[in-house]
Order: C-alpha cells, then sequence, then structure tokens
C-alpha cells in the first residue's frame, strides 16, 4: 500500500509500543517519519529502522515540542500527521483515594498537557499547508468507567478525547481533521509490566474484552494508518474506538 507517498509524519512516544509499531506501518505506506521519545537511543533505533528523523525530546516542554515541529518541517518542508502518543501509567496512579497530587499531576503533565502543547506546536504547520490529519491516542476509559481505577490516567485520557473533539471541530474548515483514537488494552510493555506485578488485575480487565485477547500493536497501528490516510478524509472530531468490543459488552461470550 502506498496511501501516505511523499507524507511527513511526527510520531510522539516512538520509541515502542503503539509508536513504533506505527512508524513501522506508516513508514511501509510511503510515509517520511519523524520519530520523537524522551528516550533518545529508542527514537535513534527507531528511526534507524525506518529510515526516518530521530528528535529526543521532552513532550511536557514546549521549547522541546517547539523544537520537534521545527526539525521536522526544516528537515521536510511539510507536516501531514501528528500522531501524539508519548504517555505514562505510574502504579502510584491508582484510586483517588490513595493516588497523591505528585503522581496526579506527573501523568496529567505527560499524557494530557503534552498533547496541548503539541497540536498547539503543529497547528501552525498544518493551517499553512491547508490540510492536516492530527490523533491524539486517548484511551477507552475515557468512555468508561472502572473499579480497578488509575485516577489520574483516565481524567487525563478524557481529557484528550474532550480536546481533540473540540480542535476536529475549530479546524474542520481548514482542512485539519483531529480524532482521538481510543484503544483498548493493547499487549504493549506497559501492559506486560501490569501482568508482571499484578496479574489478578490484569485479569479483570481480560475477562471484559469480547474477543477474549488483548490488541496487539500492529492492530492500532493499522487504524492510526486509516486515520491518517485519505481514506478517512470525513472523519473528523471522532472517538475513534478500537478495543475488541470492550466498550460495547453488557456481557462477554461464555
Amino acid at each position: 500500500m502506498s496511501r501516505l507517498d511523499d507524507r511527513v509524519a511526527v510520531i510522539t512516544g516512538a520509541g515502542s509500543g503503539i509508536g513504533l509499531a506505527t512508524a513501522r506501518r506508516l513508514s511501509a505506506e510511503g510515509a517520511r517519519v519523524v520519530c520523537v521519545d524522551i528516550d533518545g537511543d529508542s527514537a535513534a533505533a527507531a528511526a534507524k529502522e525506518v529510515d526516518g528523523l530521530a528528535v529526543r525530546a521532552d513532550v511536557t516542554s514546549k521549547d522541546d515540542v517547539a523544537r520537534i515541529y521545527a526539525t521536522a518541517d526544516e528537515t521536510y518542508g511539510r507536516i501531514d500527521i501528528a500522531l501524539h502518543n508519548a504517555g505514562i501509567s505510574p502504579p502510584d496512579d491508582d484510586s483517588i483515594l490513595t493516588t497523591g497530587l505528585d503522581a496526579w499531576r506527573r501523568v496529567q503533565d505527560v499524557n494530557l498537557t503534552s498533547v496541548y502543547l503539541c497540536c498547539q506546536a503543529v497547528l501552525p504547520y498544518m493551517r499553512r499547508a491547508g490540510k492536516g490529519s492530527i490523533i491524539n491516542v486517548a484511551s477507552f476509559v475515557a468512555v468508561m468507567g472502572s473499579a480497578t481505577s488509575q485516577i489520574s490516567y483516565t481524567a487525563s485520557k478524557g481529557g484528550v478525547l474532550a480536546m481533540s473533539r473540540e480542535l476536529g471541530v475549530q479546524f474542520a474548515r481548514e482542512g485539519i481533521r483531529v480524532n482521538a483514537l481510543c484503544p483498548g488494552p493493547v499487549n504493549t510493555p506497559l501492559l506486560q509490566e501490569l501482568f508482571a506485578k499484578d496479574p489478578e488485575r490484569a485479569q479483570r480487565r481480560l475477562v471484559h474484552v469480547p474477543m477474549g485477547r488483548f490488541a496487539e500493536a500492529t492492530e492500532i497501528a493499522g487504524a492510526i494508518a486509516f486515520l491518517a490516510s485519505d481514506d478517512s478524509s470525513f472523519i473528523t472530531a471522532s472517538e475513534f474506538l478500537v478495543d475488541g468490543g470492550i466498550s460495547g459488552a453488557y456481557t462477554t461470550p461464555l
């Protein structure tokens, strides 16, 4: 497939998981990929694999974020696709009864404020071009509640969803689409760590997925490639659920 020939994609959190899988997929479809990660070695490894550009950056820093998009534009002359994927889910983000303010703020900074900063920085480049696709990674927890709470993570993803919806409406007539991708549980290093640390809690999630398994990062990357391409040209301001049916289930199959 070559849906993304000659397009330039910026991916945050590109060093592993969904970000790395998406870098591979978008590159395979013809895009030139800017791989951004706070871990410079991971960014470099991802960029080398897809013959792209590595940028080490802290997405909670306004100056770093501005440098990401300036570098992409200076190198390739355009920015067509922006995937804002960087995120954390630390163990001290738990029930509202036990989660401290430091943990709350740290998660909000990485998961929500970074998306605000990235959208703010990339929109002028897309407005100049009169087109673009922004994909902000939210989560199925943005539309559902859970008794195994990660209170700041859940709130941050709800914020990503609401912000994406508003931006999608605001910039629709300028040719810029903004969508919130809402994955279900994905088999990434973050989830594997959860399994290792608390198998019972992880199993409580798996039992509610009608398909009976977690997603693979490549499956999420496929959805992102669709949202990045002209195949989704009439989709904006959406909550794009890729969750194995979890958000639609009253009971799951036996």
